[in-house]
């Protein structure tokens, strides 16, 4: 079975499996899109590793979307499930790992940090698609998914206590509002990029996120 065949039989496997607006296939294209792009400022990427990786790195979203625990983590669940799939699709062992590697690492609360230059450009490439214009149609997906609202009663501190665990995970994705992603998680992307080009493509989109969710916040408060 040749490379491209292979990489045909992934993305049908995701896209049968990934059913979640947000997390879907058009955002594995759009991370895969970034991958390449990435991939041309930076020297000796593999793209045997970084491809298949960057098509199955949210292959275990929906099992994380539907644990109402908070202890289903994708990335590692990921790396189990895509090791299955690699394997009858007889890729290589040495392979398999540095695939799984990226797969494990590519999410901020694993405690695992991406130490190939492909596991740095697929979590780049991944933080990258949460931020901009594209960050903010996805979190009103998301929002609208999960019957979220604009804002909360409580403080934000209150709602960190209630409604997170010690590794940052919700308990309840549907207490989370778009206001409050924006604080604790898009504003502080930029800065754990790794790649020299993320880290200038994620300062841009930042930008157009403050104007956006200032914007929002006046007209909520009847000031626009």
């Amino acid at each position: 079975m040749n490379i491209e065949t292979k990489h045909k039989k992934i993305i049908e496997i995701v896209q049968d499996k990934l059913t979640c607006s947000a997390h879907n296939l058009d955002h594995v294209f759009r991370v895969y899109n970034l991958c390449l792009l990435l991939a041309k400022y930076e020297k000796d990427v593999d793209l045997e590793i970084l491809i298949p990786a960057a098509l199955l790195h949210d292959i275990a979203r929906v099992e994380e979307s539907q644990d109402r625990t908070g202890k289903i983590d994708h990335a590692a669940l990921g790396g189990i499930l895509a090791e299955d799939i690699l394997t009858n699709l007889e890729y290589e062992e040495d392979k398999i790992e540095k695939i799984k590697h990226c797969i494990i690492t590519h999410r901020f609360r694993t405690g695992n940090e991406p130490n190939s230059i492909e596991a740095k450009i697929l979590f780049d490439s991944d933080k990258l698609d949460i931020i901009g214009a594209s960050g903010i149609a996805r979190t009103f997906m998301l929002a609208g998914q999960f019957g979220q609202r604009l804002t909360v009663n409580e403080s934000f501190n209150d709602y960190l206590k209630s409604n997170t665990v010690e590794n940052g995970r919700l308990k309840d994705v549907s207490k989370h509002t778009p206001f409050i992603e924006y604080e604790v998680k898009f504003k502080k992307i930029p800065d754990k990029l790794y790649t020299q080009k993320a880290k200038e493509i994620g300062k841009e989109r930042l930008g157009f996120m403050e104007i956006y969710f200032n914007r929002l916040k006046l007209e909520m408060d009847g000031m626009k």
